[in-house]
């Protein structure tokens, strides 16, 4: 599937549960205010709202086996990652090579959230990736992490979409977003963006698991206090 088709049915699905309450924590009272005439983050402009609901709506949304676009998303992921001809079951310790883990620890579930701890089965290297649904051509973090040893993949992606998503919410994206009027565009690249970074600090300071708490809270402070920075360093990656 690809990433347009995928956003489509985002765009035309009920989401009921999480739509109606995806709202981001507004900034309200003369304080607040004050601080945004001081130099605080600006509020994101009106006409992209629907969006930034539409991208936490999205977030909040759980896998659903019966859902065919959930399964032929989950597909694409493991067939552009793997580079994969075939599709692959639902549940099997196939998924541990992409590092996930389900509750059992030996039935590794892409439905769970994983978590960070020594016994976790990573990959000893990345397989060579293709770009998994973005409507760029280029995930050239992941081309990075191919030659990175013991990179816990699962683990980092799902904690990179958790801080983005955050960023969000929290407004401090909205000068890129009113920027660029748009605001998944904006997500895309800042989670590839953050991949680039945390790739590069990984190699540089030789990273593990067990340190890989230390890579997150530098890539929050990052995502969240330099977004634009982070962004341009993608741009002068994909230049290269």
């Amino acid at each position: 599937i690809s990433f347009t088709e995928a956003l489509q049915h985002f765009q035309s699905a009920e989401l009921p549960s999480s739509r109606g309450t995806a709202r981001a924590p507004g900034r309200r009272g003369i304080l607040a205010a004050l601080l945004r005439c001081l130099g605080g983050p600006p509020r994101l402009r009106p006409q992209l709202r629907g969006e930034q609901e539409l991208a936490l709506a999205m977030a909040q949304c759980a896998l659903d086996d019966s859902e065919r676009v959930h399964m032929r998303i989950l597909q694409t992921i493991y067939r552009q990652l793997t580079r994969s001809r075939l599709g692959c079951p639902r549940y099997g310790a196939h998924w541990e090579e992409l590092g996930f883990q389900g509750r059992t620890g030996s039935s590794p579930l892409p439905g769970d959230i994983p978590k960070i701890h020594p016994d976790l089965p990573v990959p000893s290297q990345l397989p060579q990736a293709l770009p998994v649904l973005q409507s760029q051509p280029h995930w050239p973090p992941l081309g990075m992490l191919q030659r990175l040893n013991n990179f816990p993949f699962c683990i980092m992606s799902v904690n990179i979409t958790r801080i983005v998503i955050q960023a969000l919410q929290e407004e401090r994206l909205s000068r890129e977003c009113n920027r660029r009027q748009q605001v998944i565009g904006v997500l895309n690249d800042l989670y590839a963006a953050a991949f680039l970074r945390l790739s590069r600090l990984w190699e540089q300071q030789h990273g593990t698991v067990a340190n890989a708490g230390f890579f997150l809270k530098e890539l929050e402070l990052s995502t969240k206090k330099k977004p634009r920075q982070l962004l341009k360093s993608l741009e002068a990656y994909l230049s290269r």
